[in-house]
């Protein structure tokens, strides 16, 4: 708590304020210091499920008062927060793990306080989807969509899902373990040759991270039962522009931008492997591509 207060005390943190703060997905080591702060600070904290925040604060030696606020009583618990910073009372909100009101709840609180006429702050921290973002490596992304769980069953999940899978841009699914198979299953079926990043357990003991093309999804699942297990973010790469130009021998112009600098770097072989790899465009044509280059780069003055 001293390091905490030492490094976010000089930040102003007004009364009659509602604090949507994060906390870790996993790994308790993730809290940050300012939101360890503010969670001494706070005088009331609403959360989506006491106990689980109950154990956060007895691990940090805190004890404050608690109000339940879940997707089945939101809109009558955001009047008690409401009261409370009438009062000129600082209230935090937590959702169960990360970032409050993404696939949480939390919006409907938020915006009925600030219908109210009272101040929000947010305190940052862990999010699974930019944690997932971070690692995919999607070298086409222009910005992502967020698309969080799809429903859980019936024509509304396969609309959801064949949408998704034809959608260009880069995308985040959340999904439970009881439902990742079928959600392989349907993206292996509906977009075979689209990259996808899998993201088990973030930030966790068995952290699993590992991209392969759809269609590789459901084996990989397969072979072991433990990868079936946890939590998933899956991040769908992002496709090429249809508007996109393309480059010498018919390749995508992402593609050509990335081999120019990785030839720079790497010998030829590498450098198509990797281009390849990032782009996925053929390989012959990238190395056609790169052999060119290295033509031109020979006979240049």
């Amino acid at each position: 708590m001293q390091a905490a207060d030492a490094a976010a005390g000089g930040q102003h943190h007004p009364t009659g304020t509602l604090y949507v703060l994060a906390t870790p997905i996993g790994n308790l080591a993730d809290l940050t210091l300012r939101a360890v702060h503010l969670l001494g600070l706070v005088d009331a904290l609403a959360c989506e499920d006491t106990r689980v925040s109950g154990q956060l604060l007895r691990h940090l030696g805190l004890d404050k008062p608690l109000l339940a606020l879940h997707q089945h009583n939101e809109a009558g618990a955001a009047q008690s927060v409401i009261a409370r910073l009438a009062q000129g009372q600082r209230v935090a909100y937590v959702s169960d793990a990360g970032t409050p009101a993404i696939s949480d709840p939390g919006a409907l609180l938020v915006a009925a306080v600030v219908a109210a006429g009272h101040r929000v702050m947010p305190i940052p921290g862990v999010s699974s989807a930019v944690t997932a973002l971070s690692v995919a490596g999607d070298t086409l992304a222009q910005g992502f969509v967020f698309v969080g769980f799809l429903p859980g069953k019936g024509q509304d999940r396969r609309n959801a899902l064949q949408a998704a899978a034809a959608a260009p841009s880069c995308q985040v699914l959340f999904e439970a373990p009881h439902r990742i198979e079928s959600l392989v299953a349907g993206l292996a079926e509906a977009a075979p040759e689209r990259r996808i990043t899998l993201c088990r357990e973030l930030t966790k003991q068995f952290e699993t991270i590992v991209t392969h093309r759809a269609c590789e999804l459901p084996a990989w699942l397969a072979a072991d039962a433990n990868r079936g297990r946890g939590e998933f973010v899956l991040v769908l790469h992002a496709l090429p522009s249809l508007a996109a130009a393309t480059g010498a021998a018919g390749l995508p112009a992402e593609a050509e931008r990335l081999l120019l600098p990785l030839l720079r770097e790497l010998p030829l072989k590498q450098a198509v492997a990797l281009a390849a790899e990032l782009s996925g465009a053929p390989r012959n044509a990238l190395y056609e591509r790169a052999l060119a280059l290295r033509r031109d780069a020979d006979g240049a003055p």
